[in-house]
């Protein structure tokens, strides 16, 4: 066993020397911090504001109010008496709406909300032990019971502690979270780590936040220690009940080294976690190993594993992954937290290569899989985002495993974080969204002006503004839907053929031609000040197929327009949405409807129904007037029947 710790050890730092040596050959973007972005989008600014005024006092009321969640921290420091309240791992809930509470700060600043954090934090801080140790449910029901069930959570919540700490220093330049966290990490660093027990993190979380702690801190022994935790796995030193009773190392990824890994499997918001950390390791590291193994988990999540929404995790048993191609609708459970998680992994995947695919997907997610979870209202939430309902789902006003809440409000708060990112020489633009920033690159400081009605309308324009004139690259993404893919995989295809001219680009009203690299449409050249740029995406309405292989879908189309996927719901349809037919040769037109669901786009044609004769007896076709929302706006109006993938044919009927 020493010999292979020791060997071990050697591999981990030679990885770690790549860092230092500058030897990175990755593309290592830099992303453009949330809080150096002002977003003005008619689109996301007034959900950022629903975030502020509505969700965050939603997840403060129900993280101190209704839930005991504060009041086991009050417990832990002695001012209050009683019990252990809910769930082991109910302490990660507090971190992050403490986070998102933080991202808040920084786009609407607020001194109650900023009061309120401290309250909190002093409370955490209260219930740190000597030893750095803070965990309220091992502290109130037995501190000798810690550190022996890997799958015990005690590894998550610290990762959701550091994201808040680093979330808050960043919001506020306070340190008193981030020293709280740095010694429950020292804490851990004296047990856990080279030559000393062996730790295999049971829901992945803290290897992703140790790297931003690393990025905050500048501490090496972070990013090292988050590198050692990921090399843990794989090799048969977990212990713990998913482990030991569930008998099952696929759940938490523990079945190889995570450079050899292939195939996605188990728990997926746990998979997301993971991988989200290995990308970011890799890229302060240079192992290529992480990044092979990612780009191939990758593919199999994107060709044969991914609903259209870019939700993941099919299935309700493990909430993750289960065989090649299995996508249920109405049994779908996608994860919201999982559907955050793709949009974290796959930022940080084009942090690492510079390919757009990755963005697509991102944003492919972040529209439909994960803003689905929040409400119009936003004070109601999906845990899992079905693509098909007979009316029995709704949102709820909380969980006892209230994950996805305040996982989707961070997110929201956030959004600054995936828009922009930079390398010396070049502005990347990823997202389409209404907004301004600053951007310091090698000869200079760089504003840059977005406006845009995206998702409703493929019109951008960019207003750059260098501090002096300045030669630089202005990469803007060009979407993959835009160029004829609808989920960057070959899981999806579009039915129909695209319009020939997908895109215009011009430069002060002078027309370009699309120069493409990785995906980005590349303008090089000196820019002066005023200089616009004006992107024209046509936003045709599009049907998208299944592989044969999906057999949920067999015979069933989707509806997609830009980014947004659609569905059908019963209450635009006589109360029903089960019965539509969609044959192939029905023209959609898209209708704005300022008046419904807060001003959407909707998509419009008439197509068939299967109703029951006057007796009662039989069934006839009938024409029938369709109308598709966005998926992420459904059951805003209440319960009711919903479907994503629309049949373009009869081939059963159940009579209920």
């Amino acid at each position: 066993m020493k010999n292979q710790i020791g060997y071990r050890l050697l591999i981990f730092c030679c990885c770690s020397a790549l860092s230092l040596g500058g030897q990175n050959k990755f593309a290592n973007l830099a992303p453009v911090k949330f809080s150096t972005v002002q977003i003005t989008d008619a689109f996301w600014k007034p959900r950022m504001d629903k975030v502020a005024s509505v969700t965050v006092p939603v997840c403060i009321e129900q993280t101190e109010v209704k839930t005991g969640r504060i009041r086991n921290f009050e417990r832990v420091a002695g001012t209050r008496d009683g019990k252990f309240e809910g769930i082991f791992y109910d302490d990660s809930d507090v971190f992050k709406a403490l986070e998102a509470m933080a991202y808040t700060l920084k786009t609407k600043p607020d001194p109650k909300l900023e009061a309120k954090c401290d309250e909190w934090i002093d409370k955490i801080a209260a219930a740190q032990q000597k030893d750095g140790y803070i965990n309220t449910y091992y502290t109130l029901t037995g501190l000798d019971k810690r550190w022996t069930d890997m799958s015990m959570h005690e590894d998550y919540n610290t990762g959701h502690l550091l994201e808040a700490a680093v979330a808050y220093y960043n919001a506020t330049g306070k340190r008193k979270l981030l020293d709280v966290g740095i010694r429950m990490v020292e804490h851990m660093m004296s047990l856990f780590g080279p030559g000393k027990r062996h730790w295999v993190t049971g829901h992945q979380e803290l290897e992703l936040a140790l790297v931003k702690l690393y990025q905050v801190s500048k501490d090496k022994r972070f990013l090292d220690f988050s590198h050692w935790l990921l090399e843990e796995r794989g090799h048969g030193y977990a212990h713990g009940y998913t482990w030991t009773d569930w008998k099952d190392t696929a759940y938490a990824q523990d079945i190889k080294p995570v450079s050899l890994t292939t195939q996605i499997t188990g728990h997926a918001v746990r998979a997301m976690y993971l991988y989200t950390g290995a990308a970011d390791v890799a890229a302060y590291t240079g192992d290529e190993g992480y990044l092979k193994a990612m780009n191939t988990v990758w593919d199999d999540v994107v060709e044969r594993n991914m609903y259209i929404t870019g939700g993941i995790g099919s299935s309700g048993s493990n909430e993750g992954f289960s065989k090649d191609y299995d996508l249920p609708n109405e049994r779908a459970y996608c994860e919201t937290c999982a559907s955050v998680g793709m949009v974290f992994w796959n930022q940080r995947m084009n942090r690492l290569t510079g390919q757009t695919k990755f963005i697509d997907v991102l944003e492919k997610s972040l529209y439909n899989g994960a803003l689905d979870g929040l409400s119009l209202a936003g004070d109601r939430f999906f845990y899992g985002n079905p693509l098909a309902s007979s009316g029995t789902h709704f949102r709820r006003e909380w969980f006892g495993t209230a994950c996805c809440p305040s996982n989707i409000a961070r997110l929201i708060a956030s959004l600054g974080d995936y828009i922009y990112a930079s390398d010396p020489q070049s502005i990347y633009v990823n997202l389409f969204v209404g907004s301004n920033t600053s951007i310091d690159l090698a000869k200079g400081k760089v504003e840059i002006r977005q406006e845009t009605e995206y998702p409703w309308k493929g019109m951008i324009k960019l207003t750059v503004n260098p501090e002096q004139p300045q030669s630089f690259a202005l990469k803007i993404r060009l979407p993959g839907w835009a160029k004829g893919n609808p989920g960057a995989g070959a899981l999806y295809k579009f039915l129909d053929e695209g319009p020939a001219n997908f895109a215009t680009l011009k430069v002060n009203g002078q027309a370009q031609n699309l120069k493409l690299d990785n995906g980005y449409l590349i303008l090089e050249r000196s820019w002066n000040k005023g200089d616009v740029v004006e992107l024209n995406l046509a936003m045709p309405i599009r049907r998208v197929v299944a592989r044969d292989e999906v057999k949920d879908n067999e015979n069933r189309m989707a509806l997609q327009r830009g980014p947004l996927v659609y569905c059908v719901e019963g209450v635009d349809h006589n109360g029903s949405a089960w019965n539509l037919i969609v044959p192939d040769q029905v023209t959609f037109t898209p209708q704005w409807r300022p008046d419904l669901l807060g001003g959407v786009m909707t998509l419009t044609g008439t197509g068939m129904a299967i109703v029951p004769t006057k007796d009662g007896i039989g069934a006839q076709t009938i024409k029938q007037k369709i109308s598709a929302v966005p998926y992420f706006s459904w059951c805003n109006r209440g319960s009711n029947q919903m479907l994503v993938w629309l049949p373009r044919k009869v081939k059963e009927i159940k009579i209920p």
